[in-house]
């Protein structure tokens, strides 16, 4: 009897554990989540917290200033010390949604103390970083296709494309279309004494060379492809003569070298005019009125802001904020599409002597020793410079920056002013296969920012017979010329490399 009553109740609980199984099912398949949460309830489990790290932009750190001033302003062949930096940074438009906090401020309102909480900032920073840090994680880059590897030119390329590619990786290649104007012509926009055609020189071999990227695409520069690019849009070149020589290639590259009178003059409507007793106005402005396109160039040799000391006095020393921009610059900001900025060559003891320039950070003159230092300040200005277009960019979402890199010197067997020359006739090399820049200061400064690199370095490095060297068109000997290029010439190349990437 008690057998049959043991078996009874095994049974029972056999057939309540059925039952129940089969509603548990039946009911997980119409609300899974709140039967997880009841059994989260019968069966708890330990939850374990992740902590959100994140980083802010102030938070990147920047090249260490303490470079030897030797190792800046010529860069040799096989130098391999420079950060790494990749191009496929993403533009602030493609990155994040921009939202228009404030219009934009003028010269009078950057004020003197968001200059001096600026260049405490970086000043800090310069000195005592160790290195380069990134402020962003790393972007996934995009690995190209068997078939796009070593193309060089022709097929357009997408945004996506052209962020994962290293630009100034590749190779020189004869073209014999090349050059894209002529040297005889483009009077209406080249500088006689960088017209090598109409000098002595004989040799002109270095004008068919093209330069093909190893592992992406180029687009093919066309002028009318360039204005429609560029149609109601401004761009604009901020920098040293090396910028002008990059200015003036691409007028000539646009208009293929020819006369244009439909081309307008326009400085004045940037205050770019030749002032009483001035050689030449600081810079210059056309518009090509079929597409409303304004090409322009402003001199800042510096990229500092430069202010008289004593305005009454002709002969005054000047301010040179080196944690300042240039006025120009703040002033008409808010009316450039596409910026390119560059420095290097001025920054030396004689230069500064000679403009008058005085170092002044935060203000006032400068006291810090270390930044006293060329090498130093060089650094500390191009920093600045950076970070403050950085964080101009969100204000204007069309806005478009590049800092362009060094140009490389070629003076051998001396320097410019102690019989340095520069007589090569033909390339160091036709490669480069480094992937990092070869201009530290530049990548350094650029990095975990959303101002591009344009990055012209280690493949104008190679082109020691590009310069103008001991030709002119007067003919009579005198110091060479081995920092300037002959045009139709290298420049040439930065404005294929920059007309890829707007």
């Amino acid at each position: 009897m008690k057998g049959g009553d043991w078996r009874r109740k095994q049974l029972s609980v056999l057939f309540i554990f059925v039952v129940s199984t089969t509603f548990i099912v039946w009911s997980w398949g119409k609300k899974p989540l709140s039967h997880t949460q009841l059994l989260h309830q019968l069966f708890p489990v330990e939850e374990v917290k992740v902590k959100e790290v994140t980083q802010s932009k102030d938070d990147l750190g920047v090249e260490n200033l303490l470079l030897s001033p030797e190792n800046t302003p010529s860069l040799k062949t096989g130098q391999d010390d420079g950060v790494v930096m990749s191009l496929a940074s993403p533009t602030a438009q493609e990155e994040r949604v921009v939202n228009f906090v404030s219009p934009p401020s003028s010269s009078d309102e950057y004020s003197s103390t968001k200059h001096n909480e600026n260049a405490a900032e970086i000043v800090e920073k310069s000195i005592s970083s160790e290195g380069p840090s990134d402020s962003k994680p790393p972007k996934q880059q995009l690995a190209p296709k068997k078939q796009d590897l070593d193309v060089g030119v022709g097929v357009p390329i997408s945004n996506v494309e052209k962020q994962a590619c290293n630009f100034g990786k590749g190779k020189w290649v004869k073209d014999d279309t090349r050059p894209l104007y002529s040297g005889f012509g483009c009077k209406q926009w080249l500088s006689g004494m960088w017209a090598c055609r109409l000098t002595q020189r004989t040799d002109f071999a270095y004008e068919q060379l093209r330069w093909q990227p190893k592992d992406c695409q180029m687009d093919n520069f066309s002028g009318p492809e360039f204005l429609k690019r560029m149609q109601d849009k401004t761009l604009a070149f901020i920098g040293d003569s090396l910028g002008r020589q990059q200015f003036q290639s691409l007028m000539c590259m646009i208009t293929g070298g020819e006369e244009r009178q439909d081309v307008e003059d326009v400085g004045k409507e940037y205050g770019l005019v030749k002032a009483r007793g001035s050689v030449r106005p600081d810079g210059w402005a056309y518009r090509f009125p079929i597409t409303n396109t304004t090409i322009l160039y402003y001199w800042s040799a510096s990229l500092c802001n430069l202010e008289p000391i004593d305005p009454r006095n002709k002969t005054t020393y000047f301010a040179m904020h080196l944690d300042r921009p240039p006025a120009f610059l703040q002033r008409f900001i808010s009316r450039f599409n596409v910026v390119v900025l560059n420095t290097g060559h001025h920054w030396n003891r004689g230069k500064l002597n000679a403009n008058r320039w005085v170092m002044y950070v935060g203000g006032k003159p400068n006291t810090n020793r270390k930044i006293a230092d060329i090498a130093n300040a060089k650094n500390l200005a191009i920093r600045s410079i950076v970070k403050w277009v950085n964080g101009e960019l969100p204000k204007y979402p069309g806005l478009k920056a590049f800092y362009r890199t060094i140009s490389p010197r070629h003076f051998f067997n001396g320097d410019w002013n102690s019989g340095g020359t520069c007589d090569s006739t033909t390339p160091g090399a036709l490669e480069v296969s480094k992937n990092e820049s070869s201009d530290p200061v530049a990548s350094g400064a650029v990095k975990g920012t959303d101002v591009k690199l344009l990055d012209i370095t280690a493949l104008s490095e190679v082109r020691e017979e590009g310069h103008i060297s001991r030709y002119s068109i007067r003919g009579t000997p005198g110091m060479q010329d081995c920092l300037h290029w002959c045009l139709p010439g290298i420049p040439d190349t930065w404005n294929e490399l920059l007309f890829s990437q707007i």
